[in-house]
């Protein structure tokens, strides 16, 4: 496990998360815990106003989880609620998300129409990849899956910022 695993993991023993399912999920997983949030017409709507809120309210919160469905089929305003609630004073909140989509597809794929790149500039870790049946764990920490992983956003992001400039400086 990294460290930013481990640190997550330590964490997540003594906090408490806030899961925000998205509604439509294009994978259609085999196996999938959540197969009701498949249908892009299922789900209710719920105002990210009202789910800020109920997110402050909360002292005890540590994080807030996007989770399917699938949250980078509703960027724009998942980006959103996550910029709030990272910007928000009160206590300091984590925020993650899973995708059946790998981080390298989101990075390649990004565009100003589907938002990938604010939803993921607001994250701080992501859990990528499909769930798949075959490569089941139950030993893996935050992952349902051998192929999924556990990805430290920020880390990454600044990583491949450092990895360009050397590349435009070579």
């Amino acid at each position: 496990m990294s460290p930013s695993q481990q640190a997550f993991a330590r964490g997540i023993l003594s906090c408490i998360t806030l899961l925000c399912s998205a509604s439509e999920r294009p994978h259609g997983c085999e196996g999938c815990h959540n197969p009701q949030t498949h249908d892009f017409n299922g789900g209710i709507v719920v105002d990210t106003d009202q789910l800020y809120n109920e997110i402050i309210k909360d002292p005890l919160l540590d994080g807030v989880t996007f989770s399917g469905g699938e949250p980078f089929c509703q960027c724009k305003p998942l980006a959103e609620l996550a910029g709030r609630i990272k910007a928000f004073r009160g206590f300091s909140l984590n925020v993650i998300s899973f995708t059946g989509y790998t981080y390298e597809y989101l990075i390649a794929n990004a565009n100003a129409e589907n938002g990938y790149m604010e939803l993921l500039s607001q994250l701080d870790y992501l859990v990528d990849g499909p769930f798949i049946l075959s490569q089941r764990s139950l030993e893996l920490k935050f992952m349902g899956s051998k192929n999924q992983r556990f990805i430290d956003v920020q880390k990454s992001q600044k990583e491949a910022v450092k990895r360009a400039a050397e590349a435009d400086n070579a």
